[in-house]
């Protein structure tokens, strides 16, 4: 009898035991909480790191890639951090403030349509003496006489000519209005163009726009050049008539003393 009742203690120590809670396993982990920090006012997210962190963890408790968080702390490959550093994580637009409703703005007066203007520029034609004949004007070459200038717009609503004379003054067409132009020359009589006698011309108001025209003497209208040494044939001429007549007055007079 005494050996049953031992028997029925020991049975009900056991559901005893069972019915109390279990003690936590040594190795279990404890739940890892993790707060996503907020962004500031200037839209930066920042993490503070703490002991046990690496770059690694952090980039899976954030949901953020490890190479964000370098590009965004400047940090090397093995990505090195001690606690207290203080990591950018992400950026966000800052919060946006609410407008506040102001009064109605007073309707102004619509300004005047402004009327359309066109402006105008000056036009300038120089026709040189090309003495050298190389196409580019020099200094001490100017301006030749008498030669006729032609100045339209390729829409024939502007026309204009002139005529050069001698000296350094250029001819010039003033109050010339925008537009696209035709500028031609004609040498005067005796000369040779020795550059392009017609050019097209872009006006833009202010403009002030100079050309240059070439031409030289040619060949017929030139000035025969003086014999070597100087001397005319005219006078060598004379001269040796002057010769032939002396050697036969000479030959007369030996003649007659036989």
């Amino acid at each position: 009898m005494k050996r049953t009742w031992i028997i029925i203690s020991l049975v009900m120590v056991g559901f005893g035991l069972l019915a109390l809670p279990r003690p936590a396993r040594a190795n279990q982990l404890a739940q890892v909480v993790y707060q996503t920090p907020t962004a500031g006012a200037d839209g930066r997210i920042i993490y503070i790191v703490k002991n046990g962190d690496t770059c690694l963890r952090i980039s899976l408790l954030a949901n953020v890639s490890l190479d964000q968080i370098r590009k965004f702390n400047n940090l090397k490959v093995d990505c090195v951090v001690y606690p207290g550093m203080q990591l950018l994580i992400g950026l966000a637009g800052p919060a946006e403030a609410s407008p506040t409703p102001g009064p109605s703005p007073t309707p102004t007066s619509l300004l005047p349509t402004p009327t359309p203007f066109n402006g105008t520029g000056e036009v300038c034609v120089f026709l040189f003496d090309d003495a050298n004949g190389d196409a580019a004007r020099q200094d001490s070459e100017s301006v030749l006489a008498d030669g006729a200038i032609s100045f339209t717009d390729r829409t024939g609503k502007f026309s204009q000519t002139g005529k050069t004379s001698a000296g350094t003054d250029r001819v010039c067409f003033k109050d010339v209005p925008e537009g696209a132009y035709n500028v031609s020359v004609a040498v005067p009589n005796g000369y040779n163009p020795t550059t392009v006698m017609n050019y097209a011309l872009s006006v833009k108001a202010g403009d002030q726009a100079i050309l240059d025209f070439g031409a030289q003497i040619n060949s017929k209208s030139a000035p025969l050049p003086p014999t070597e040494g100087g001397r005319s044939p005219i006078l060598g001429l004379v001269g040796g008539a002057l010769l032939l007549a002396g050697a036969g007055l000479g030959i007369y007079v030996w003649r007659s003393r036989k």
